[in-house]
């Protein structure tokens, strides 16, 4: 698992080994809400090994005999990993199955069943719990701790993960050539995979500027600002001390833009800025600008909520910690060490 984003707190100082076996990486997904205990739609929590989300809302689908639209769930979930996650089902008209035949094959338990009104939708879940163990460590620990300790108070760069643009960035490389062809008719999936790719590519250009600048962490003349652990947003013209004060606290972050067209929260000249940051990506931006998306911004800055990490007896890193919707837990790790995938991945490493 390599990265081209530049470091935040300088080369790892280390080597791992992540995902040995699908144990080595847990998820749980946080709903923030609980299901109301009545409705049309079912909500689900299940387990799932060695499956990707899109998978088990198939086999929901078959099994309840409806239609695959009728299927939601708040964020895609790792293949190679053992993850806990909610999925709802919209079951109006329909007999209830035995949701016991799901569990036929071995590779899922369903934990929780309840009912709510409304279908679940993406992005709606609080957070997620990561349980990370790596293995074959191989590292100076006083340096790794003090490592540890700058990720735990200051946070990460919030790149997308390598999940979001394919194995070895096939999305990506798919994404161009559509946009190139100027974006013919495909599945609906496929048009939402392309279009989250080419965006987070032009995200990650925009961080990996702000961390070579030394600004990722800090807010400057112009930027957006997202409040911590929300998705309120602000523009900042000029930054003053109180500002200043908060995003060193952790209270907001500057925001970066996921491109698109709408009203630019940054001035103006800051918007104009990050535009031609791109470069020969200019054409991604012009793509995206043509196709009428919808601007929206992500946060700079991803700080890991309750920490925590462990020196195990057989030379093991164990970690926990949780982060919002959206953050990747491969962007904290890359933060930590230089990370080999273990013998647990084959074909798609997550989503």
């Amino acid at each position: 698992m390599t990265t081209s984003n530049p470091y935040a707190w300088g080369a790892p100082p280390g080597t791992a080994c992540l995902r040995t076996v699908p144990s080595d990486f847990r998820v749980e997904e946080e709903l923030g809400f609980e299901p109301e205990g009545a409705g049309e739609h079912l909500f689900l929590y299940i387990e799932k090994i060695g499956l990707s989300t899109t998978e088990v809302a198939e086999r929901i689908a078959r099994l309840a005999r409806v239609p695959r639209g009728n299927l939601g769930y708040s964020g895609l979930k790792d293949r190679q990993a053992i993850t806990r996650q909610w999925f709802s089902v919209g079951l109006a008209g329909v007999s209830e199955p035995d949701w016991r035949r799901l569990e036929a094959d071995g590779d899922l338990l369903v934990l929780v069943q309840a009912r709510h009104r409304k279908k679940l939708r993406r992005g709606v879940h609080r957070a997620n719990r990561f349980t990370l163990v790596l293995r074959e460590l191989a590292a100076d620990v006083a340096l790794l701790e003090a490592r540890l300790e700058q990720v735990r108070l200051g946070g990460v760069p919030n790149y997308f993960g390598p999940q979001r643009f394919g194995r070895g960035g096939s999305t990506l490389e798919q994404a161009r050539q559509w946009l190139d062809r100027g974006a013919p008719r495909v599945s609906r999936n496929r048009r939402s995979l392309y279009l989250s790719a080419a965006r987070a590519s032009l995200f990650n250009r925009l961080l990996s500027q702000r961390v070579e600048d030394g600004t990722w962490n800090e807010v400057i003349a112009g930027d957006a600002c997202m409040l911590d652990g929300t998705r309120s947003l602000f523009g900042c013209a000029a930054p003053d001390d109180d500002i200043a004060e908060r995003c060193l606290r952790g209270d907001l972050h500057p925001a970066l833009p996921l491109w698109g067209v709408g009203r630019a929260l940054t001035t103006p000249e800051r918007h104009q800025a990050q535009r031609q940051q791109f470069g020969e990506d200019i054409v991604l931006a012009q793509a995206l600008e043509e196709l009428e998306m919808s601007l929206s911004y992500r946060a700079a800055r991803l700080v890991p909520d309750d920490f925590c990490w462990e020196f195990c007896d057989d030379g093991c890193l164990k970690l926990s910690f949780g982060l919002g919707a959206g953050g990747y837990a491969t962007a904290v790790v890359l933060e930590l060490l230089d990370v080999s995938e273990g013998d647990a991945v084959s074909g798609d490493s997550g989503e």
